[in-house]
C-alpha cells in the first residue's frame, strides 16, 4: 500500500476515519534520523495491507505537529479508531515499530 502524505486538509478523512490502524511518521527533510527511519516506514507500507501508513512533514504541516505535541523528530504515532494508541520518539528498528501496534 502506498504512503499517504497527511495535511490539515486530509487528516480527518485519512487518519481519524480510517478503518485500519494508522502509522503516522512525523519527519523533516533535514533530519538525519528521519532519513534513517523513512525506508523502514516505507517497507512496512509495502508489506502490510492491514495498516495505513502516513507521513507528516513537520516543516510543511506545523499545525498538525503542534496538534500532536511533536517536540522531537522522528516521532511515530499509531492511531486506532481515531485515537492515539501509541507513540515513539527517535529512530527505532522495524521490529519495534511493528510492536507499537
Amino acid at each position: 500500500m502506498a504512503v499517504t502524505e497527511l495535511t490539515t486538509k486530509n487528516f480527518h478523512e485519512e487518519a481519524e476515519l480510517s478503518d485500519k490502524p494508522v502509522l503516522i511518521d512525523f519527519w523533516a527533510t533535514w533530519c538525519g534520523p528521519c532519513r534513517m527511519l523513512s525506508p523502514l516506514v516505507d517497507e512496512i507500507a509495502k508489506e502490510r495491507d492491514d495498516i495505513k501508513v502516513c507521513k507528516v512533514n513537520v516543516d510543511d504541516q506545523g499545525e498538525l505537529a503542534a496538534q500532536f505535541g511533536i517536540q522531537a523528530i522522528p516521532t511515530l504515532i499509531v492511531m486506532k479508531n481515531g485515537e492515539v494508541a501509541n507513540r515513539s520518539m527517535g529512530y527505532i528498528p522495524k521490529e519495534e515499530i511493528l510492536e507499537l501496534f
